[in-house]
């Protein structure tokens, strides 16, 4: 079985090889010797391994280690660039950083062998059949922080119960976000004893370092227009911000920071962007002067969460096309105003959070997006107390981290002061 897995995992990136050096070109070439288990340099020896798939994970990751003793050696890995990119920016003073390997038996074992690592926690899931037999057959413990199981998840592993529950069985102790996620893992056949809910982590995802060389810049393109920012748009979602943006007067009335969820999609969007008849100006280019644009453009990675400081008010992408929608505690943290579309399935709970407190905006469509945008570059009281409101949500749903440390303290204590426990593939 696990051959032709492997066989079949191992064809379908060959295929995929063309598509992704024709979108990501060389990078993806640079980051290839990383995947395939191959690492340069000086090597973190028996770390703790913390593996985040993305930005939003690395961010619940660095929340994690705050409070973790300072002599465990650390290793995070990531899956995109752009979670690279995050996870240096929050932990790379601590921890090593790394791409995760390619579920085949050779780049795991060749990066097992590197690193040695003394225990693993999966960052809300992403589980690799592959990976975590390699893991259980050296003997590391494996745990779940801010373990959640999405509805689309959740179907597809009921199809496939039985092979569900012994992936799942590899690991040692689940903390999860909520009841709900924990039923949907009972219900799976993981034993309740291995389960706990400890809240979301995300609220406890530290305040990135604010940037002011860009601060700066960003200011001064705008002058006296409020700054409006969009982060984490997606595919068919920018048309409709730029829409919003120019019937709620457009550069004329603010500046709008335009943040494409994927890097690739860069020049696409800046397309987008002149056929509406905007001026743009590309953050990589803003120290060279010029005329101050309708909109900038961030092709930049790592830098969103920390100028959502800057915005009037925000628009949390993903959610005005059917994407699940993405973390809207970046922007509110920083007490902005916060609008999101209706699709929200990545973060209902969430979602459902932020309505009960009336901590943001739902919106509909474009129109009731511009409508948002007016408001706040009118300046409206209800925008601002909005924007206070999900400061304070954030702040009264911290202290996950704390929680979900105290449960699994005792598994990786022992694991990262012992030796390797005996365990059968």
């Amino acid at each position: 079985m696990w051959i032709l897995y492997q066989t079949a995992l191992a064809l379908t990136l060959a295929m995929a090889a063309p598509f992704l050096l024709l979108r990501r070109g060389g990078h993806y070439l640079e980051t290839l010797g990383g995947r395939l288990g191959r690492h340069a340099g000086a090597a973190v020896k028996r770390p703790l391994w913390i593996h985040a798939v993305s930005v939003g994970e690395a961010r619940v990751g660095a929340a994690f280690a705050r409070g973790l003793p300072a002599a465990w050696p650390l290793l995070v890995t990531t899956v995109t660039p752009t979670g690279q990119q995050q996870a240096r920016a929050m932990c790379g003073d601590r921890a090593a950083i790394a791409y995760l390997p390619f579920d085949l038996g050779f780049a795991i074992r060749r990066f097992l062998d590197r690193f040695e690592p003394r225990a693993l926690v999966l960052v809300e899931g992403d589980y690799w059949p592959l990976l975590l037999r390699h893991v259980r057959r050296r003997g590391l413990p494996v745990v779940v922080v801010n373990g959640r199981v999405g509805d689309r998840s959740f179907r597809r592993l009921r199809r496939v119960r039985l092979l569900a529950r012994a992936l799942l069985g590899r690991v040692d102790h689940f903390a999860v976000q909520t009841a709900e996620d924990r039923d949907k893992l009972l219900a799976l056949g993981v034993d309740p004893e291995r389960l706990s809910v400890t809240g979301n982590l995300k609220f406890d995802a530290p305040q990135p370092e604010p940037i002011p060389a860009v601060e700066t810049l960003l200011a001064a393109g705008a002058g006296r227009r409020p700054i409006l920012v969009a982060g984490s748009t997606m595919a068919g979602e920018e048309e409709q911000v730029l829409a919003a943006f120019a019937a709620a007067g457009g550069g004329r009335a603010a500046l709008l920071v335009l943040a494409p969820r994927h890097p690739e999609r860069w020049p696409e969007v800046a397309e987008l962007v002149r056929r509406r008849g905007l001026t743009l100006a590309r953050r990589s280019q803003l120290d060279r002067g010029g005329a101050p644009a309708d909109v900038v453009l961030l092709d930049s990675l790592g830098e969103l969460a920390a100028l959502y400081r800057l915005g009037a008010a925000a628009f949390v992408g993903g959610s005005l096309v059917p994407s699940g929608g993405h973390n809207p505690l970046e922007p509110a943290a920083h007490g902005v105003a916060v609008a999101a579309g209706p699709s929200m399935a990545n973060f209902r709970h969430m979602a459902e959070t932020f309505d009960a407190a009336a901590a943001w905006r739902r919106v509909a469509d474009e129109a009731e997006l511009a409508e948002f945008f007016r408001e706040a570059i009118a300046g409206s009281g209800e925008v601002a107390a909005m924007g206070r409101r999900g400061r304070q949500l954030v702040h009264d749903h911290r202290g996950a981290a704390e929680r979900t440390r105290g449960v699994i303290a005792p598994l990786l204590s022992a694991a990262m002061s012992g030796p390797p426990r005996e365990t059968t593939p």
